[in-house]
């Protein structure tokens, strides 16, 4: 594997076994499309996932076919084909309910070829009852089948375990760059572009009451305060039935790349407009993404002073989920109260970068569980036997859990604890549960 670049992992199978819900499983998120309906995945779909700080590219591929019957279902072999030459590591997904056929014994022919290290996920085994359906895998002679269930969850954390042991020893934690990407994003016609312009101190982006006049992310070299950053105009970011062309959706799509690769997020809002869902849905965006935070309410010197008391109070109930974050009310026009980015800007980087020593963070999390317990779910009372920050950028906390899962009330409630003892201003905090397995025990 060339230095610096991050794995690969490939996930293949025959069609209909799951391979699209696990990647949706692993990722976080719904990106790749899941049908019933088996060949619905065509393409290689490639998407940047995380596991324990572990950073890797998943591709999701098309079904694989022994015997294709037309020219598409031979083009998604190639393309099957053309992901295992580039990657690293493949999981083979196969459904644990039906018993081995012949395209199963192919697929893993080919791996065999391929060299590569490979992981048997036995897909569809929901509950502790099914696990023996997976024993005929055993004759595959791809070693151990891990059983899960990609669509409740279950067991994927052991696999990505399994997988990720499979990458090259060190670190991918990112470094702090030198050159911080600051990403301006928003509804469209928010001010984002003339923000950019009035940072640069040029016409550099046009600036117009039509909506959707940028359409590509614009990088352009700024310096705030003595620093220098570089700056990226994005499209407005639309709800899906607002995009009525092919260039408006390849546009959003290339502002949520920049979103995704940029440091720190300046999330503008109109103030006469208030805060509106899709500026909540932007927001929300953002924190999936792991990128820091500034929200900035422009044209907040054209909001009535009488009025300003009630729309700080809106904004502080719409944008509540964002109230770790530094919120600046400006001008992008004038220039108003822009002399406070800077120090924003500083100040969300240092937290996205902050670590908590384990010896630390374990004392901590030992005095949060016994002061206030997980509750229990399902007659048991889950136990958190010790926590580490797996990674920065953002932050991620890990707790290695037994006897049932954590709910997403008290991941919460541990996020906020970390908030209250370190300063993590801007910045999301990503804790993880980790169920320990029999044999971590």
């Amino acid at each position: 594997m060339p230095a610096g670049r991050l794995p690969i992992v490939a996930v293949v199978g025959r069609p209909n076994v799951g391979k699209s819900t696990l990647v949706n499983r692993v990722v976080g998120k719904r990106l790749a499309v899941v049908e019933e309906e088996p060949g619905v995945t065509r393409d290689r779909r490639q998407f940047e996932a995380d596991w324990v700080g572990r950073s890797f590219i998943l591709v999701d591929t098309g079904g694989w076919e022994l015997n294709p019957k037309d020219t598409i279902e031979d083009a998604i072999r190639q393309q099957v084909e053309a992901a295992l030459a580039s990657a690293d590591v493949v999981i083979l997904v196969v459904d644990a309910t039906t018993p081995v056929v012949d395209e199963d014994r192919e697929v893993v022919e080919m791996l065999r070829r391929s060299g590569l290290p490979v992981v048997l996920a036995a897909n569809k085994v929901d509950s502790p009852a099914q696990e023996p359906d997976v024993a005929e895998l055993w004759s595959l002679g791809l070693g151990e089948p891990m059983p899960i269930s990609a669509f409740h969850g279950r067991g994927v954390g052991e696999l990505l375990d399994r997988v990720v042991a499979h990458f090259p020893e060190g670190t991918e934690e990112p470094e702090r760059s030198d050159i911080p990407r600051l990403a301006i994003v928003g509804r469209p016609n928010v001010g984002k572009s003339t923000l950019l312009n009035r940072l640069v101190g040029e016409e550099r982006v046009i600036v117009s009451d039509i909506p959707g006049t940028t359409r590509d992310p614009v990088d352009v070299e700024v310096e705030i305060d003595g620093r220098t950053y570089v700056l990226v105009d994005t499209a407005g970011i639309r709800r899906k039935p607002q995009i009525t062309e092919d260039a408006d959706f390849y546009a959003v799509l290339r502002a949520r790349q920049a979103l995704a690769e940029a440091d720190v997020a300046l999330v503008m809002v109109d103030a006469a407009d208030g805060v509106t869902r899709q500026d909540q849905r932007i927001a929300d965006e953002v924190i999936e993404a792991g990128t820091a935070v500034i929200v900035l309410v422009n044209k907040w010197d054209a909001v009535d002073p009488d009025d300003r008391r009630l729309l700080e109070r809106d904004i502080a109930q719409r944008l509540g989920f964002l109230d770790w974050a530094p919120m600046l009310r400006i001008s992008a026009l004038t220039g108003a109260r822009l002399g406070r980015l800077g120090e924003a800007i500083e100040a969300v980087l240092e937290s996205r970068y902050r670590r908590i020593s384990t010896g630390v963070l374990n004392r901590l999390v030992r005095n949060w569980v016994a002061a206030h317990p997980p509750p229990v779910r399902k007659g048991r009372r889950p136990k958190v036997h010790y926590a580490v920050q797996a990674a920065v950028a953002p932050p991620t906390v890990v707790l290695f859990v037994s006897g049932g899962e954590l709910g997403d009330d008290y991941l919460r409630f541990i996020e906020n604890r970390l908030r209250e003892v370190e300063d993590f201003t801007g910045t999301p905090i990503r804790v993880v549960p980790r169920l320990r397995s029999r044999r971590d025990s």
